[in-house]
């Protein structure tokens, strides 16, 4: 099992270097914010690769918009390669802009815990190891903080994930940075990818099998 996720590490390093070489100069710069949000609310969650999670998020009924980006940390404009570097305190987030009529922050936080990734790793996600992978829920509000914090305890209290607690870090946002336009859909871009093929798959495959009812029509079409 060690071996297998040394390599998997592997492939998404390279995998990862091979598109940064390969993208143009428009590809590799911030990807821009949503031009008008008016009627969406904003939510923010780090939970391992950005890759997977912003997937999971872009199939919820509901959801208008994501983006794959960088919070949590200090640094101003940060690149991919310095996050992967861990010189800037920021882990790989998403952000994800939804209607409240069709789907509540609840909602979202249940995908968040229980379908997107597993909260009880910390500082890694599968074979991805470090800090800019570990699982944190950005709050924007006293209620928002609220709501996590009242959902890991149900969670531990369940022992959804046997006895290993959350360990999930509860963080209001101060920051999100968008990453580079090649990360953008990365997933739905590059199937056959290895990386996503082997470690991303398997994720969002869970996150539709546990959330059917959350999906968006041409997504429980499929």
């Amino acid at each position: 099992m060690k071996f297998f996720q040394s390599l998997l590490l592997v492939l998404a390093t390279v995998a990862s270097t091979a598109c940064a070489q390969q993208q143009s100069p428009d590809a590799l710069k911030p990807a821009p914010l949503p031009k008008s949000t008016q009627g969406l609310a904003v939510a923010t969650f780090a939970g391992g690769c950005f890759w997977s999670v912003q997937e999971t998020f872009r199939e919820v009924r509901g959801v208008r918009e994501t983006l794959a980006g960088y919070a949590g940390g200090k640094a101003q404009n940060p690149t991919y390669e310095e996050v992967a570097g861990q010189g800037t305190g920021h882990a790989e987030s998403v952000q994800v802009y939804y209607d409240p009529k069709q789907v509540s922050y609840q909602q979202l936080l249940d995908v968040f815990f229980l379908g997107a990734h597993n909260p009880t790793e910390l500082n890694y996600q599968g074979p991805d190891r470090g800090p800019e992978y570990r699982s944190v829920a950005f709050y924007r509000t006293p209620q928002e903080k609220q709501q996590i914090e009242a959902e890991i305890k149900k969670i531990n209290a369940s022992r959804h994930y046997g006895t290993e607690p959350v360990v999930t870090q509860v963080t209001p946002i101060q920051k999100f940075w968008p990453a580079e336009s090649y990360h953008q859909g990365f997933y739905r871009k590059n199937p056959n990818q290895g990386y996503i093929a082997n470690v991303s798959r398997p994720k969002v495959e869970k996150f539709r099998k546990a959330f059917p009812n959350l999906l968006k029509a041409d997504v429980a079409a499929r």
